[in-house]
Order: structure tokens, then sequence, then C-alpha cells
């Protein structure tokens, strides 16, 4: 939900062309989640996702509200940033389990998007920036704790 509203803002903002691939990621995040839960992948939910749920829902009065989209931007992007919080805990304990290819595609992605941009200002901006640096850091830190256990096993 946050990356389809960070779209829409993006659409509002004139990104044009460079906030497709953002729109497109939404679908698919959406998509996957019906179909996990259709097939009752995992149907728990933890007090953690309403609250994630319910600060994503929140961006669109704070939208309205203000009558401009980088609110939400911010809002929804602290949240995006926030929701990498149990990735860095399972990348911290266990590296060797992260496919750092999605990472590095991920990264490039948001790369391309601020590139693909045809307005650039905050609101368009922002969202492509921060996930990106944050998968950069992710990646760092895989590398960091694998070189680390690498050691600890050697000794």
């Amino acid at each position: 939900i946050t990356t389809l509203i960070v779209f829409l803002a993006q659409l509002e903002a004139k990104g044009g062309a460079g906030a497709w691939p953002v729109g497109v990621s939404a679908m698919i995040t959406i998509y996957i989640a019906l179909l996990a839960w259709t097939r009752s992948a995992d149907t728990s939910i933890t007090g953690t996702d309403w609250l994630f749920l319910l600060s994503a829902l929140a961006s669109l009065p704070l939208w309205y509200l203000t009558a401009d989209p980088v609110w939400a931007v911010v809002l929804l992007t602290t949240i995006d940033i926030l929701g990498f919080g149990p990735t860095v805990r399972k990348v911290y304990r266990f590296p060797f389990e992260e496919n750092t290819a999605f990472f590095i595609l991920f990264s490039l992605r948001n790369g391309l998007v601020i590139l693909a941009l045809e307005s650039y200002s905050l609101t368009t901006v922002l969202f492509p920036l921060a996930v990106g640096i944050a998968c950069v850091l992710l990646l760092a830190l895989i590398g960091c704790r694998r070189r680390a256990l690498a050691t600890e096993k050697t000794n």
C-alpha cells in the first residue's frame, strides 16, 4: 500500500515515466500479498503489521488535508524504511540466507527510477533514493557479517 500511494503522489508531482516502475512494483507486491492470502501461506497478522497498515493509510488524510503529496511521501518513506527492521535483524543473524542479487537489482532499479523521473522534487525523489540507500546499506551489512562469520569459523 505504501508503494502504491507513493506512486500516486509521484504521478501528481509530475514524476512521469520514472514513477511507473514504482507503480509496477506496487502492483506486483499487492498481487503477491493477495496470492499469499488466498493460498493461506501465512495468515498471521501481528500488531506491528496493523501499525504499519494504519500508518500507511494515515498518509491519505494527511495528503488530503495538506493538499501536498510531499507529506504523504515523507510519512510513507519513513514507514517503508522502518519496514526494513526485520530484514536488518535477519541479515545480522543469518547473512548467508539473503539473496544479494535481489538487493543489487532493487538498488539499481531505484537508481534508474531517479534517472527516469521527468520532474525532480522531494515528492518524486525521496522514496526511491531512501529505499535505494537502504538496499546498499543492507548489502554492506551482508558483506560485513559474512566476512565476520567466515573469520570466526576459521579461528
